[in-house]
């Protein structure tokens, strides 16, 4: 039986829809869900073994993607939402009650994320986001208890799954990080 690491991704990748729009993310709570309306398809889903993303029970990986920060809106039950960690790079705004994280948004404008946020599109009934593409932070599930020899075992799966791991962010994401810290030191005109 193969590793669990999420139950969105355990039974295959399912394929997005370029053509998809949106959708609603719903909280947890049996009632006075809080909603959260996406207008936009998501952007570099990846499973994410980091020990501060949302996972759902029992799973070693939480699976996230970004969208822009203006194509999210908090449209019921935001007063249930707090920061869970206000000094936090990205701040994960949560159900209070059943603790889902909702998104995570960066203030730091001189961040190169800034202007992103990052979903759980599993918290969606509406099908066609973006499929994960790769495995960030997979060595980060160590920190939360998974035994070290287990880890070749999860990198297989995640390969056969079609997620290359890798212990940092994909090369797209590690170069767009590197040429805004170029630019902003002067080593890239901007």
């Amino acid at each position: 039986m193969p590793i669990a690491l999420h139950p969105s991704i355990d039974n295959g990748i399912k394929h997005g829809n370029p053509g998809f729009h949106g959708g609603t993310l719903h909280c947890h709570c049996a009632s006075h869900k809080v909603e959260v309306r996406i207008d936009a398809q998501t952007a570099h889903n990846h499973a994410c073994g980091c020990s501060k993303c949302w996972k759902p029970k029992g799973a070693k990986f939480s699976v996230v993607a970004v969208v822009p920060r203006d194509a999210v809106h908090v449209t019921a039950n935001g007063n249930k939402l707090h920061i869970i960690d206000h000094n936090a790079t990205i701040q994960r705004h949560a159900c209070r009650e059943c603790g889902v994280h909702m998104f995570g948004r960066i203030e730091n404008k001189s961040h190169p994320f800034y202007g992103l946020d990052f979903v759980h599109t599993e918290l969606s009934d509406e099908q066609g986001w973006s499929q994960p593409e790769f495995a960030a932070f997979v060595s980060s599930v160590i920190e939360q208890g998974t035994p070290p020899s287990e880890m070749a075992a999860i990198r297989n799966r995640l390969k056969e799954l079609g997620l290359e791991p890798y212990d940092c962010l994909s090369p797209p994401l590690m170069d767009a990080i590197a040429t805004h810290l170029a630019k902003a030191s002067g080593a890239l005109a901007a």
